[in-house]
């Protein structure tokens, strides 16, 4: 006879929801130009590095799901008391500067999801404004977005699962791609690919997710499903992405995710630029709510004033990055001159904070004082620290490639 006393665990398709929030913030404008670029340069042979990135992605997903759901703690309160609060204010800040920095290429990509079709500038204030509305209209802020963002899922999954068999992929050469090869070739485009992929600040916001979510620990089996599923669909999409390009746009030089959908059109018709503006614009905007929410909240708890959605500072600094991004995007649209400067301070936070994240996980998971038996094991302590490798690796391309041309340049 079950003692009543026992919480029953809830099934696993109840348990879904974060990670799926999390694929949304991944799948933005970046990673479908990144995703498009590599397909239209190196076609299918560059696949396998979306499943590799995908495996590191999962490790930290895991890490942070298995945080958020053992400990009784916020992360920026976790740091302050074992650490100080200075590196939790540290990774606030950072992160936040970084979301606000990027926020303007969501709002370009939904801007340029509708440019294929009419021209009015002023459609990112539209829909800041609705974000700032759905950001404060919600008591239940979570549950909504859950919703919402389960909703863009299906929006991305269909439109670009539609294009791919508009293109017909060579099934030969695809599965050829999935093969490891060429390891020595890997350039900044396929370095950029690993990034949008494995985007580690999007791992650590899963803590604050499941913790939103109500993922209790008797949970946890259900909450690392729905880890594995939200990863799938991320490389699953990304993969689809990239064989529509290697497919139909071989050779094809592009430059902005709009660019796509204008090859796409002349090749298979209206129908296909439409599908893929659909997927853009869902890719866009639901990378644009959650974005702006990392940001938002990462840095409210590191300074220590709250990191539910029911409290007021969360949601002040979420708007604070939707109103950031909305007016540089704003003055990019108008003056067509990219805010360089702002581009490059992110890229050099970026070298510091994306290491930095991933060793705080790698800690934190491994202290039996808050993990207790469920502390990471060997084979995710090995990933992770593969995977924090590769991590540094980046963000050294980054500050040589990047960031140091740029600062040289500005120094004369």
């Amino acid at each position: 006879m079950a003692d009543d006393n026992v919480p029953t665990p809830r099934r696993w398709y109840r348990a879904l929801g974060p990670c799926l929030i999390t694929a949304c913030v991944v799948i933005g404008p970046g990673s479908i130009l990144t995703s498009s670029k590599v397909g239209a340069e190196k076609g299918y042979s560059m696949s396998w590095v979306v499943l590799a990135s995908a495996v590191f992605m999962l490790t930290f997903i895991q890490m942070a799901a298995r945080l958020g759901v053992v400990s009784r703690e916020s992360p920026g309160q976790l740091l302050a008391d074992r650490a100080g609060r200075w590196l939790a204010v540290l990774i606030g800040v950072s992160i936040f500067f970084v979301a606000s920095a990027f926020q303007f290429g969501n709002n370009l990509g939904v801007h340029s999801a509708f440019e294929a079709y009419f021209q009015f500038d002023y459609i990112v204030v539209v829909f800041n404004a609705a974000a700032i509305a759905f950001l404060f209209f919600f008591k239940n802020l979570y549950r909504a977005l859950e919703k919402l963002m389960m909703g863009f899922v299906g929006l991305m999954l269909l439109a670009f699962a539609a294009n791919l068999l508009f293109a017909k992929p060579n099934p030969t050469e695809w599965a050829r791609g999935l093969v490891p090869t060429g390891i020595g070739s890997l350039d900044l485009t396929v370095l950029g690919l690993v990034g949008t992929t494995f985007a580690i600040a999007a791992a650590y916001f899963q803590i604050y997710l499941v913790r939103q979510k109500g993922i209790q620990r008797e949970d946890l089996p259900s909450s690392l499903i729905d880890s594995r599923v939200g990863v799938l669909l991320m490389a699953a999409i990304t993969l689809m992405i990239m064989g529509t390009a290697a497919a139909a746009l071989k050779g094809v030089k592009l430059k902005e995710a709009a660019d796509v959908a204008m090859q796409l059109g002349p090749l298979f018709g209206g129908w296909s630029k439409a599908l893929f503006c659909l997927g853009l614009f869902s890719a866009a905007y639901s990378s644009f709510i959650i974005n702006s929410m990392v940001g938002g909240f990462v840095l409210s708890d590191g300074l220590g004033l709250g990191c539910d959605p029911e409290d007021k500072w969360p949601r002040y600094m979420t708007a604070a990055v939707l109103l950031i991004g909305m007016g540089v995007a704003m003055y990019v649209i108008k003056t067509g001159i990219k805010p360089m400067t702002a581009i490059v301070m992110a890229q050099a936070v970026t070298v510091i904070v994306a290491p930095l994240l991933a060793a705080v996980l790698l800690w934190l998971c491994n202290r039996k004082d808050i993990m207790g038996e469920d502390r990471n094991g060997l084979l995710i302590n090995t990933l992770g620290g593969v995977g924090f490798m590769l991590l540094l690796i980046m963000a050294g391309n980054t500050a040589v490639y990047k960031v140091w041309p740029k600062v040289s340049a500005w120094l004369g």
